[in-house]
């Protein structure tokens, strides 16, 4: 049994939910999240009592991962309805000397101590903002955020020494000493 999956979902205020088939839609003014969901896991919409409620399909109760999809389809749909209504947010943090970050059409413009200024094309449904040497991320889709912060960071990882590099704002980098001279 998925402890998790068992609690009923609170449907917020100017969120509308449509189960259609084993596509579950989100929706919020403009924004708007779709997810398919398992074949052994069920989604329906309580009208009444304005709640989501995920349960196994009979029968596949006993199938080995059924309660870890249960509970993750549950999560995923909270997250969802956390999406539509508050939004995501990921801060990073580009240090360096001569490192910048600029939105350049579509795509996000890195000077990272290469020859070259890397490129990386930004989703859609995903926001960047540029202050100074920070990127703010935000978007509805929680893994669409996480994703495209996961992949920016990717392009130079915070090293060590100096501490170069691009870092989540809230990231503690373990430094390490250089070389000692003259002992």
């Amino acid at each position: 049994m998925s402890l998790l999956g068992k609690k009923p979902i609170t449907i917020p205020a100017n969120v509308k939910v449509e189960v259609n088939a084993r596509k579950v839609t989100v929706s919020s003014g403009a924004k708007k999240l779709e997810f398919t969901h398992r074949p052994e896991v069920k989604v329906a919409v309580n009208a009444d009592a304005k709640t989501v409620e995920v349960a196994p399909v009979a029968g596949a109760e006993g199938q080995p991962g059924t309660s870890a999809y249960w509970g993750t389809t549950r999560a995923l749909i909270s997250n969802m309805m956390d999406g539509v209504t508050k939004g995501y947010e990921k801060k990073l943090e580009v240090v360096g000397v001569g490192y910048a970050a600029e939105v350049s059409g579509k795509n996000l413009k890195l000077k990272l101590g290469f020859a070259n200024a890397i490129f990386v094309p930004i989703p859609v449904g995903v926001d960047v903002a540029i202050d100074k040497t920070f990127i703010t991320v935000k978007g509805a889709d929680r893994q669409a955020v996480g994703q495209f912060a996961a992949v920016v960071r990717s392009k130079r990882k915070p090293e060590p020494y100096n501490g170069k590099g691009v870092k989540y704002t809230d990231e503690t980098i373990r430094r390490k000493e250089g070389k000692a001279f003259g002992q």
